[in-house]
């Protein structure tokens, strides 16, 4: 309990220092700040006058919680993620990366960053032994009296197959060949492989629980934590699993790379969660089980006796790194793994540092402002703690849990993509580390979709350094490390499950460019049949402009210049008033900005580092016609979701990331009072490149035609179909 106090008391401290910090100002926290606050009453009196429409909008927007970037926009034009990134890039020399949070004091050291000298010795794999476990015991001696069962373990089959040189040749220089097969839950799979000889797994229809090799207590706890998902409808001999669940399950459990872009934070969110749970703490238990099994064998053994039997390990610990966008989900993980781990109400397992990390990761309900409406999918995706700047490590034995551990003292690294870069750190800084992600054999990334609304670099910045040889030996004992690390041939056998809300060529590419798993890859490639617009409820004409371009690299300058030199002087004319321009893009953003300044046009803007003032002040003047334009980050709508009143005549710029916001967008339109419906207008903008959000926004057949097609299409929406 001393412990955990001073826990407590040193989180207190490193949370002041983060309220000061300068990632505040970038960072994606819905918390209101005085400073806002004051501004907010300020615009709100300068506004008294303006009528009852006006007072609704700007109490409306005094409500909302604090913008995502929560900076003031550079006045100059210059994009604030150049100042972002390098802040990020100095961040690691102000902070102690303790291995378990991002929010450290600076005065500690390098030399105590990835050390807990106090605690080693009670989480150490290399000198505790199985007996201390029992249940670990029993379930090992079961393995070694059925040798059939042992060699059937898809954990041993995946760690224990021996690579040829050959056949990493050919991963590395080869192309993938591919099939596709139909699922029943999961739908239309595609399944890749550089191996000539890969398998295509076949779904079960139904499984028992001990037919997947799961750890001991695992196979008792699974079916009670799970059952908040399960319905009357699940069949007898499969009581455990979800029909999603279980064909994704078999999947992992085949040890295979997987990629599902329908996760649903309002549908299946969380049994997803709770699958890839069940996953990563199996993985982890086996292969602890194995060390400590180990351990007890090369105590008793003879003097003299060859030891390279045992090599069971990596060149570092953490086996299982798994990035998430917020702490309410780190929350959530961890408290799946305590449920899975405790048998019942009189084992319960001892969890160290818990105060602090329910202090940490946790959030107040009271801090939530009342009568906020929003779509049911934001309340789902910003629930609890939505700080974003975060890493924790995770030890965990069979009866205990470690959290705060150093990352060379952890089996599981949860972490968000902001958390890891700081760590990361760049070329030329001193205090870097990534060596601790050297031995990773599974690499959990949930919700990748929302890292696009984040910092995609930063992603890309930790798959660039994942799997690599450490610069460092960190105390390991090469007799006991794999032959697979030690020939570094890491990446072949790390395991990569990758889940989003929908495609994107970005997402696309991590999956197909830096998964290089030997058992093959398989990605869900469902087509969307009906796409967002037939949500759309007011009467609007849809035109959708093809802009034609010769390549991938030329798309950004092509778009702009048919913009200004197609688009935008049909609606310079004042009768096309109440104009908004939807662009997803921030550097687009800044270069259409830039180009209204210069051309001196009326209109105002509003991205995701307007401050709260600013922002109510450029609603109150397009609502009025003070602006003829207004420019509109996704970005902003994404942490936001603010109705925007006045709308007339609508752009989408590009075709927006996530489709139902292009229904959004469009049904603000019903949200005007005044107006004639006949005189709205939509248009959009998009190209060849554009297939997959072209699909998700008027479907597949719609698309098929469009694309094959170069002239413009006209879609007019009745509100019924």
């Amino acid at each position: 309990s001393d412990n955990s106090d001073k826990s407590s008391a040193e989180s207190d401290s490193e949370t002041e220092v983060e309220q000061v910090s300068v990632y505040h100002k970038l960072l994606a926290t819905l918390k209101t700040s005085p400073e806002s606050e004051s501004e907010e009453e300020e615009d709100e009196s300068e506004s008294e006058e303006a009528g009852e429409s006006e007072t609704e909008l700007d109490s409306e927007g005094s409500q909302e919680p604090e913008e995502a970037g929560g900076g003031e926009e550079d006045k100059n034009g210059v994009p604030d993620q150049e100042e972002a990134k390098g802040t990020a890039e100095q961040a690691p020399g102000q902070e102690q990366a303790d291995g378990a949070d991002t929010s450290c004091d600076p005065s500690h050291g390098a030399v105590e960053e990835f050390t807990d000298v106090k605690h080693e010795a009670e989480f150490s794999l290399e000198t505790n032994f199985m007996e201390e476990e029992s249940g670990d015991c029993n379930a090992d001696k079961r393995q070694s009296n059925s040798s059939r069962a042992f060699s059937e373990d898809p954990f041993k089959q995946h760690m224990d197959k021996e690579l040829e040189e050959k056949e990493v040749e050919k991963m590395s220089t080869l192309s993938k060949t591919s099939s596709q097969v139909k699922w029943p839950r999961l739908g239309q799979l595609t399944f890749s492989s550089t191996l000539e000889k890969h398998t295509t797994l076949k779904p079960d229809k139904e499984f028992d629980v001990k037919q997947l090799y799961l750890h001991k207590p695992l196979e008792s706890t699974w079916p009670k934590v799970n059952k908040q998902f399960l319905s009357s409808a699940n069949k007898p001999s499969d009581p455990s699993f979800t029909p999603l669940q279980r064909e994704l399950f078999c999947i992992m459990n085949a040890y295979k790379d997987l990629f599902y872009p329908e996760r649903n934070a309002l549908t299946n969110g969380e049994e997803i969660r709770n699958a890839y749970c069940l996953h990563a703490l199996n993985h982890v238990l086996k292969a602890n089980a194995q060390v400590l099994s180990n351990n007890a064998k090369r105590r008793d053994q003879k003097p003299g006796t060859d030891s390279d039997d045992y090599r069971d390990q990596g060149l570092t610990r953490p086996k299982v790194l798994m990035i998430v966008p917020f702490r309410e989900c780190a929350l959530r993980i961890v408290h799946v793994f305590i449920s899975l781990l405790e048998v019942n109400d009189k084992r319960k397992i001892d969890v160290s540092n818990k105060k602090r990390f329910k202090g940490e990761f946790g959030s107040d309900p009271e801090e939530k402002p009342p009568n906020l409406k929003r779509p049911e999918d934001y309340e789902a995706v910003f629930a609890g703690n939505i700080d974003d700047h975060f890493r924790i490590g995770v030890a965990i034995l069979q009866k205990s849990m470690r959290l705060y551990a150093p990352f060379y003292s952890s089996d599981i690294i949860i972490a968000s993509p902001l958390g890891m870069r700081t760590i990361i750190g760049t070329e030329g800084e001193k205090k870097r580390d990534f060596d601790f992600l050297s031995s990773i054999e599974m690499l959990i990334i949930d919700q990748a979709d929302i890292y696009l609304m984040q910092n995609w670099e930063h992603v890309l910045h930790l798959m660039k350094h994942i799997n690599l040889l450490p610069l460092d030996s960190h105390g390991v004992d090469f007799s006991r490390v794999r032959m697979l690390n030690l020939n570094n041939w890491s990446k072949y056998y790390r395991q990569t499950l990758l889940f989003s809300a929908l495609q994107d060529p970005q997402i696309n590419c991590i999956f197909n460019k830096h998964c290089f798993n030997y058992t093959g890859q398989v990605a869900v490639r469902n087509v969307p049949l009906s796409g967002s617009i037939s949500r759309v409820v007011v009467q609007l004409p849809h035109v959708f402009r093809r802009i034609e371009t010769e390549n991938l690299t030329s798309v950004i300058d092509t778009r702009f210049q048919f913009f200004i030199d197609k688009v935008l002087p049909e609606y310079r004319d004042a009768i096309m008033s109440h104009t908004l321009i939807y662009v997803p893009s921030y550097f687009d953003y800044v270069r259409l900005r830039n180009y209204f300044k210069k051309e001196e046009l009326n209109f105002t803007h509003i991205c995701e580092y307007t401050k709260k003032a600013g922002v109510c002040r450029a609603r109150r003047f397009f609502l009025k016609g003070d602006k003829q334009f207004l420019l509109l980050t996704e970005r902003f709508h994404f942490y936001k979701r603010y109705t925007i009143k006045g709308i007339r005549n609508l752009i989408f710029y590009e075709l927006p990331t996530y489709s139902h916001f292009y229904s959004e967008i469009c049904n603000m339109m019903k949200a005007t009072d005044n107006g004639v419906d006949a005189a709205w207008t939509c248009t959009v903008l998009y190209s060849k490149y554009d297939a997959q959000k072209l699909a998700a926004v008027v479907g597949i057949d719609r698309t098929a035609q469009m694309l094959q097609s170069k002239k413009n299409v006209h879609l007019f929406v009745t509100g019924e179909n």
